[in-house]
């Protein structure tokens, strides 16, 4: 049986036991929405003493399924106010199911407000104090002294200054095989994290067994089918390889939908210097790494070593989103200083989509001028430094807004709003509008139809089809996080039919079970209404699903404004 583990932070003890038979069919997304809409009040303070803070791997994390290392973080989110789950790569999801965990529960507050590193491995749970020099520090260092102490291949999830500060946009970083950083960058859960003193954990999966499968051969099958839909669609198998996710920074330009100088147009002149094709050209000169994975199996590799002009590492998975905030909204035309200020985020550990946007609003409000680097790497240092500006910066795009008198800013659920105009791109923005997540792309990436043209066409400029698509796909997408998988297998299970079955082939085999593509759907569905249950318990409504009203101006070069009635956003998800 799967272990549960619930650990409290007010007497730093832990509670090792079965999963319950509730849970014991959930995984990855589908477990941690549901056990924060089971056991988090939900008008509770999102730092205090009710709200809950659960890890779970998914379904199929720890097997030799590719792609499949995420993990899933949940809690009341001390941003949007709503539930939370947010998810990244590296090595700690994969040993969490080496171990047989379920679920890593953390309650409670410290009486004392010391920090501690938890530490799980196969014997059990215990605690240390946290390092004095690591309290304060950026995460690469923070990071080499835990591997140092516990051992080079532990998996370390922690908190930077951000989470200490308990800032609203604070992110869990987590290690990636190489010691660089990945992160579950959104909703602010690295200052739940912080607000239980926890600043690591370190789990060891040393002398623990591989993940049992219940029909090997046919897994290996499935398996099989599986990665070669990823590695055979142009997608997940040649731009994403090539170019990283940045690919899409000259596509979205194109298409009119690259939203630029906080969002007054949607095309700008200089997106090829920031774009894809030039940071892998860059990357190839200075002899970085063009292609990387975010955790062992992946075979999409859409992450890269951006180095600097001597070739020394500056940072890696260098996001399309990340690039846009601060290359396009923001206006700064030079990838070498974008990707220090992305190497900023990491240390300080915040989201870096939040905190771009958020650098974008304090250019619109004058703080510093527009497209200037240094001014803006200059201000995001702000936040390690705890300066007043950087504890603002840090509270997120709308804290910025409203400390400078701004109604241009750019928000659903206080969560800024990533990189696709919605007047350019209408079915993310039903996305952005409606998840229980806030405003944010991965709920249900409509971008993938409206202008990749994967699973269908539906025109990008019409309101034709939109409601049924963002639907669509944040049913699929709740339930694919559920899986552990990388979001991006959607491109291929989307084109490819035998992708699709081959990924509930996988789940059958691991467990023993006969799923069909309904239950997936049906599981999806499940977890958005468990989600969407908790949101209206902590006193969201319809009148929280819209979109800023600056998005009624025309958006250039199309001109085309944001013109869903109230009752079309409302029936995004009424089912």
């Amino acid at each position: 049986m799967a272990k549960f583990i619930r650990i409290d932070m007010g007497s730093r003890t832990a509670e090792i036991g079965a999963c319950p038979e509730k849970y014991a069919g959930l995984a990855g997304r589908g477990l941690t929405s549901m056990f924060i809409a089971d056991e988090v009040k939900p008008t509770c303070h999102p730092l205090g003493k009710y709200n809950k803070l659960v890890f779970a791997p998914g379904f199929l994390t720890g097997t030799s399924a590719v792609n499949s290392g995420r993990i899933s973080c949940g809690a009341k989110s001390p941003l949007t106010g709503g539930i939370k789950e947010s998810n990244s790569g590296g090595s700690f999801s994969q040993k969490m199911a080496r171990l047989d965990i379920k679920a890593l529960v953390f309650e409670g507050l410290p009486a004392d407000g010391k920090y501690a590193v938890v530490k799980v491995d196969k014997d059990g749970v215990t605690f240390d104090e946290a390092p004095a020099e690591i309290m304060g520090a950026g995460n690469y260092d923070a990071i080499k002294v835990l591997q140092d102490k516990y051992g080079p291949k532990v998996g370390v999830a922690l908190i930077g200054p951000a989470g200490e500060m308990k800032l609203t946009a604070a992110n869990i970083s987590f290690a990636d095989p190489e010691g660089n950083i990945r992160s579950a960058g959104r909703g602010g859960l690295g200052a739940v994290m912080g607000s239980k003193g926890i600043k690591a954990v370190v789990i060891d999966d040393a002398g623990a067994p591989a993940v049992p499968i219940a029909k090997p051969e046919e897994f290996k099958s499935a398996a099989k089918r599986f990665a070669n839909a990823l590695t055979t669609h142009p997608v997940t198998g040649q731009g994403l390889p090539k170019y990283g996710t940045n690919v899409l920074v000259n596509i979205l330009n194109e298409a009119g939908g690259l939203p630029t100088e906080n969002f007054r147009r949607g095309r700008n002149e200089w997106a090829n210097n920031i774009g894809g094709e030039t940071m892998a050209a860059t990357i190839e000169e200075r002899g970085g790494k063009t292609t990387h994975g975010c955790h062992a199996g992946c075979v999409i590799r859409c992450s890269q070593h951006y180095v600097d002009k001597q070739g020394k590492y500056i940072t890696s998975g260098f996001e399309y989103e990340t690039i846009w905030a601060l290359g396009a909204d923001a206006a700064i035309d030079d990838l070498d200083a974008i990707a220090y200020a992305d190497r900023e985020f990491d240390e300080v550990g915040i989201d870096s989509i939040e905190t771009s946007v958020a650098v974008a609003v304090a250019m619109d409000a004058g703080v510093i001028p527009w497209g200037d680097g240094k001014a803006a790497l200059d201000l995001i240092k702000q936040i390690r430094q705890g300066t007043p500006l950087g504890r603002i910066l840090g509270s997120g795009a709308a804290a910025v807004g409203q400390m400078y008198g701004l109604t241009r800013v750019p928000v659903v659920k206080n969560q800024a709003i990533p990189a696709y105009d919605p007047r350019a791109v209408k079915g993310v923005g039903l996305t952005y509008a409606t998840t229980p997540m806030g405003a944010d792309h991965t709920a249900g990436y409509a971008v993938a139809t409206n202008i990749l043209r994967v699973g269908g066409f539906v025109d990008p400029l019409g309101k034709e089809g939109q409601v049924e698509l963002s639907r669509n796909l944040q049913i699929a997408t709740a339930a694919v996080d559920s899986t552990g998988m990388c979001l991006f297998i959607a491109f291929a299970i989307l084109d490819i039919p035998d992708g699709f079955n081959a990924l509930v082939d996988m789940i059958n085999a691991r467990y023993d079970l006969s799923l069909t593509g309904d239950d997936v759907t049906a599981l999806g569905k499940t977890i958005l209404k468990a989600e969407l249950d908790f949101n209206r318990r902590a006193g969201f409504t319809s009148a929280h699903d819209r979109l800023p009203e600056f998005f009624e101006e025309p958006c250039p070069p199309h001109n085309t404004v944001w013109d869903f009635t109230d009752e079309e956003i409302d029936s995004v998800l009424a089912f």
